[in-house]
């Protein structure tokens, strides 16, 4: 375990002007998209000016660019040290800033401008997080029999396909199994039990990809990356193309959710627009963090082999039969359970990408100097970088399932996959996830019921086209008593 850095708040270093630039209006932006998406791609666009700047901190621009973003101009922090700069609201100001230097339509959300758009100076903002982190509270007791449910679907569709085509695909039935458990979990009912029958997941798809398309490549060959690029780039797909799906997904919610949406209107919301934050919440927020987070969980710890799965598989089994079942304390012993999944969003977190714009001029360290970042300047963060820092992490690219075993605990502060470092705890004043412990639960409920049925098992893996990972199971070998 490496020493800790000197606080960012220490003033030890005398101040630099932030390196980099950001080339000449209009070329420099597209310069930086062609070489993001398609000459480098995302990690070696960074790592390339890590190098060239001898700085952890500098300026670039970050897509879409022209014409979708008015400024693409951003100050990259990709430390450790820098990174939780972004956490801080007395520092950087969160409206408007979900997907960067873009604010997709409010037509995607009903007229209304989603929680997640909103700073936490806005007091909308705390009423409908209070809303958010009650209505969680109020179904606790539901997390883990409904999670168990839906795994138990999934794990059926799996073995079945494995049997038939001696391989199966993992994402495809884990969409549909997370928006049967989101669904089930705000709507008290089946989704196919709406007139959504089993679109769900693709309706939601469909909504999610029109909005994040400018951040998006479709994986065609590099000689279409011009045709690609303007398609995507130069204007807004219109909300036209999705409204009559999003529509019907809105009226399963409202349809469903009466008691949820009462809960919001005795806090003050109008229930329209508590409905459209709902949705916001379980689509974009639950769904979409499920459907790239789920698959990423399974490939790591498939890449973490067989010696691993023997010890999770001991751990799981031992302690779920000392406590009789799967429960909210059993889960909460399994120490090895818990460092695998806190590994993970480590070493691939869901959402690699935090924006953040500074209300005032402020200073930001690094691990070797200080930057004075002005007032208004657009902060970007590629967490990735700072959860993977070598000046934090030993063997950072490695995935070391007990790395936050014992006194690898006191490295959770550097894991920020949540808006927030692991030590913390989102609340209405923040912008951290305020479904940070759901996360954890169900990522460790996976494992578990995954190793009560599996000794170990194989995976093929890919880049998905979106966030996340593509992964087809090759094999795995049933528990003797399962």
């Amino acid at each position: 375990m490496k020493m800790s850095p000197p606080s960012e708040e220490t003033s030890e270093f005398s101040l630099k002007s932030v390196p980099g630039d950001y080339g000449l209006p209009f070329f420099g932006a597209i310069r930086d998209r062609l070489d993001y998406f398609y000459n480098l791609g995302r990690d070696e666009f960074f790592s390339t000016r890590v190098q060239k700047y001898e700085s952890t901190i500098f300026k670039t621009n970050m897509p879409p660019g022209p014409f979708i973003a008015k400024n693409p101009k951003v100050i990259a922090v990709l430390d450790a040290v820098s990174f939780p700069v972004l956490f801080d609201t007395s520092k950087v100001e969160k409206y408007n800033v979900l997907d960067g230097t873009f604010f997709p339509s409010v037509s995607f959300t009903g007229g209304y401008r989603a929680c997640a758009y909103l700073d936490p100076s806005d007091p909308k903002h705390t009423s409908l997080k209070c809303f958010f982190m009650s209505t969680l509270a109020s179904k606790h007791n539901d997390f883990i029999p409904l999670f168990r449910a839906s795994l138990s679907k999934l794990f059926i569709n799996i073995e079945d396909e494995i049997v038939s085509q001696k391989k199966a695909n993992f994402n495809k039935p884990s969409e549909a199994m997370s928006f049967d458990f989101v669904f089930r979990l705000f709507g008290d009912k089946d989704s196919s039990d709406t007139k959504l029958g089993s679109e769900g997941p693709a309706i939601v798809n469909k909504w999610l990809a029109l909005q994040l398309a400018p951040l998006a490549t479709l994986g065609l060959p590099k000689y279409f990356k011009y045709l690609e690029d303007i398609f995507l780039r130069t204007f807004p797909l219109p909300f036209i193309f999705v409204k009559s799906d999003y529509n019907k997904l809105y009226d399963a919610f409202y349809a469903s959710s009466s008691s949820v949406l009462d809960k919001a209107e005795s806090l003050g919301i109008k229930r329209d627009e508590a409905c459209h934050n709902l949705v916001f919440l379980a689509g974009f927020n639950a769904f979409g963090g499920m459907k790239a987070w789920f698959p990423t969980l399974i490939k790591w710890v498939g890449i973490g082999g067989e010696k691993l799965h023997g010890q999770l598989a001991n751990e799981i089994r031992t302690v779920v039969k000392e406590e009789g079942g799967v429960t909210f304390q059993a889960l909460d012993k399994m120490i090895l359970t818990k460092s695998v999944v806190f590994e993970a969003l480590r070493i691939e977190p869901p959402v690699p990408f935090q924006y953040g714009k500074a209300r005032d001029n402020i200073v930001v360290h690094s691990h070797d100097a200080a930057f004075e970042i002005k007032k208004g300047e657009m902060i970007f963060g590629y967490q990735p970088f700072a959860t993977k820092d070598p000046r934090i992490f030993d063997d950072p690219e490695e995935f070391v399932g007990h790395r936050f075993v014992g006194d690898g605990e006191k490295l959770l502060k550097y894991v920020y996959w949540s808006n927030g470092r692991e030590t913390e705890d989102p609340t209405a004043e923040n912008k951290q996830c305020p479904g940070k412990d759901l996360v954890l639960l169900l990522s460790r409920v996976l494992l578990v019921e995954f190793f009560l049925r599996y000794d170990t098992f194989t995976v093929e893996t890919a880049s998905a086209l979106g966030l996340g990972s593509t992964v087809t199971f090759t094999s795995f070998i049933k528990a003797k008593s399962s």
